[in-house]
């Protein structure tokens, strides 16, 4: 999994192997954003459920000036914090 666009583009997001969940696919968040289009730049962007960030830190990459990420399982805080790092 990587960002697919923006200023980030091709870094790796790191996710866990030990959650039942799935990430959103590459090419889901890349459909999003590129319906977005310039939406995003200096926007700001808020990232419910976050888990590893991937929406968020996509958006960042693309422009938007800032953002607030959510997420209640512990089992994803740390790689979060990984990733938006």
């Amino acid at each position: 999994m990587k960002i697919t666009g923006g200023l980030a583009k091709g870094i790796p997001i790191k996710s866990s192997t030990k959650s039942t969940l799935r990430p959103a696919t590459d090419y889901l968040r890349q459909a999003i954003f590129s319906s977005l289009g310039n939406l995003v730049e200096n926007a700001s962007f808020l990232d419910l459920f976050a888990g590893t960030g991937a929406y968020g830190l996509e958006a960042w990459s693309r422009g938007a000036s800032g953002g607030l990420f959510v997420e209640k399982d512990r089992l994803f805080i740390p790689i979060l914090q990984s990733n938006i790092e």
